[in-house]
């Protein structure tokens, strides 16, 4: 019973720890997308550089915070199910 009890605690919060790390990722790989694309378009217009720039700082402050309050997210549930947070 013990053992069965440790072994979904552990395996909640493996979970939540891969959970985690695809979230982080995952925006990684957003922003390097936005900021590889937004290079292209001001190489191919510069003079829609700064329109193109602050869009793409706008989009990126987006994905770091939907990201945040994922990581955020899953470390509270693990918090939780380890039962350390009340």
């Amino acid at each position: 019973m013990l053992l069965a009890l440790l072994l979904n605690v552990g395996l909640a919060v493996m979970g939540a720890g891969i959970g985690a790390g695809l979230v982080a990722l995952g925006a990684g790989l957003g922003i390097g997308r936005i900021g590889g694309q937004a290079m292209e378009s001001i190489a191919r217009q510069p003079e829609a550089g700064g329109r193109i720039q602050t869009a793409m700082i706008i989009a990126a402050a987006l994905i770091e915070g939907v990201a945040l309050f994922g990581v955020v997210v899953c470390l509270l549930i693990a918090l939780n199910v380890a039962g350390i947070a009340a």
